[in-house]
């Protein structure tokens, strides 16, 4: 093949097409600092030699403890430009286990943002590698602000490592999820696709960019030659004022954001719609209708680390429309079909068998294609076990519809098997939070002697409307067979992890273990 027709795909090269094209248009927004495309692409190519004269070559690791912010969209950029590889930490983990993925992944380098310069120097000092600081007090704009060679770009296999992204590690340590030039570049085709980017979208940062690349949304709203405005922490009043005041025209966040956004004493409802990409766990019918009615115009997607982030879209076909509200949402709750980029999706029996497109068969999600990993860093064995029968086995146990749209009923690990039943933690989760005075909701299962096991709800009340037990189980029983019925309801706020998904392995702990009551005076 002549040697012009062929370029590796990179994420990294759809900065220098939007700097040609988009030159003066804003590409990022942070605080006070505004960035045109040009500028954007001068700190890049500044950033790709500070690299090389820090001695970082190819294959070496960069890890970032970087906020969402214009330093973490520069590394995502400048890192693989150089050849090397990014690991970014999630900044919600301990300093221990921020160690141990310094460690384990090799890194050379970190970079941090000025919240966490503190940690950042104690954790670069513990592991003997080099560190650097932005922010007014640190050193990165004086680094960044050197000159720039384009010698210093390294060639890009486009099968080549690109970055490291670590599981939460909820159920033991985090692994190392490998991204590949090809993958991310790929990926990030299909999201400025399903999301209808364009040079005039302003793409507001409420998904943490740590996470999965901030599925790949950090080379696609710059592919699209739209604007990034970052926000560094989640605060619902801050959205606000940001959606209104930066024109902000699409989002993407973990269903429980979505709530607390929702609730917020300063929601209002937008005009235009902004679009909301979703993901992480089925919203809730009772939580899309009320975003509908806020003007958030919400997809879900479904995807994980290994697969780049979102790997199904649910595409909504415009004959749904005539349905009734409750059928649109029933629909608009399942996990949909493979996106623009990947392979058709797949539910597999235990022997590895595609499930009858009947909407009632289970089996686990499987994926495949160029939007899943290489496998895990350094971990064979995890990459064994997670990829057999040609795909990877996401876990999620799901049901394919006659119109080839999958729905995940649970994961394998949250199925409830009480008295040889299987009950879905999901399905009983959108009973409960479609009651009104029901915020939140999540269901795990404990040990029983009688049955095996027995639902257990815990539930957030909404602020302002009293709730008790015996009308909430009242409620669930006009729409769940009896042995799906909670047979306990807690009541509190729910643990999350550090993208927003409910920690149920803390509260089925609680649940199987839970905590004495309080003694009471004597009479």
């Amino acid at each position: 093949m002549a040697e012009f027709t062929f370029a590796p795909l990179t994420p990294a090269s759809f900065l220098d097409r939007s700097a040609a094209a988009f030159a003066d248009r804003t590409a990022i927004v942070d605080g006070v600092r505004r960035l045109s495309y040009a500028d954007f692409a001068e700190r890049v190519d500044r950033l790709v030699s500070a690299l090389a004269r820090a001695g970082v070559g190819a294959g070496d690791r960069v890890a970032a403890l970087c906020a969402n912010s214009s330093t973490m969209l520069e590394l995502h950029q400048a890192v693989p430009l150089r050849g090397a590889v990014l690991v970014a930490l999630n900044i919600r983990l301990a300093p221990a286990e921020m160690a141990h993925i310094l460690a384990h992944s090799g890194a050379s380098l970190l970079v941090a943002t000025a919240g966490f310069a503190a940690v950042a120097t104690d954790l670069a000092a513990g592991a003997g590698i080099g560190c650097v600081v932005a922010g007014p007090a640190g050193d990165y704009d004086r680094w960044v602000a050197g000159p720039a060679d384009h010698r210093d770009r390294a060639a890009v296999d486009e099968r080549g490592l690109l970055a490291i992204n670590y599981t939460s590690g909820t159920t033991g340590r985090p692994k190392g999820v490998m991204y590949h030039h090809r993958g991310a570049y790929l990926q990030a085709v299909a999201m400025a696709y399903h999301a209808r980017l364009g040079p005039g979208s302003r793409y507001l940062w409420t998904l943490p960019m740590f996470h999965c690349s901030g599925w790949c949304f950090t080379w696609a709203v710059t592919a699209a030659g739209g604007t990034h405005v970052c926000l560094s922490t989640v605060d619902t009043g801050e959205i606000w004022r940001l959606l209104r005041a930066e024109r902000i025209t699409h989002l993407s966040a973990a269903p429980t954001v979505l709530s607390m956004i929702a609730e917020d004493p300063a929601a209002g409802v937008l005009q235009p719609a902004v679009h909301v990409d979703t993901g992480g766990a089925p919203p809730s019918p009772a939580l899309l209708a009320r975003l509908d009615r806020l003007g958030m115009a919400v997809t879900h997607l479904y995807g994980l680390t290994e697969t780049f982030g979102p790997i199904a879209v649910n595409e909504w076909q415009p004959e749904w429309d005539a349905r009734e509200p409750a059928g649109r949402y029933r629909l608009r709750a399942r996990q949909g079909v493979g996106n623009l980029v990947a392979r058709p999706l797949r539910v597999l029996d235990e022997h590895g068998r595609d499930v009858p497109a009947d909407g009632e068969t289970l089996g686990e999600l499987a994926a495949a294609g160029n939007d899943v990993m290489l496998g895990y860093y350094r971990d064979e064995a995890a990459t064994a076990a997670a990829t057999r029968s040609g795909c990877f086995l996401t876990g999620d146990l799901a049901v394919r519809h006659p119109d080839g749209y999958v729905e995940i009923r649970d994961r394998r690990k949250d199925i409830i098997i009480s008295g040889g039943e299987n009950i879905a933690s999901v399905e009983v989760e959108q009973v409960l939070d479609s009651h009104p005075a029901v915020l939140e909701s999540a269901v795990v299962g404990v040990p029983d002697d009688r049955w095996g096991e027995i639902p257990v709800a815990f539930v957030t009340v909404r602020p302002g409307q009293p709730l008790d037990r015996l009308d909430l189980i009242s409620h669930a029983r006009q729409h769940l067979a009896g042995f799906k019925v909670p047979r306990r309801i807690e009541f509190t706020d729910l643990p999350r992890t550090s993208t927003g998904k409910i920690r149920k392995d803390i509260l089925r702990a609680a649940a199987t273990n839970p905590a004495p009551p309080a003694p009471t005076a004597p009479d």
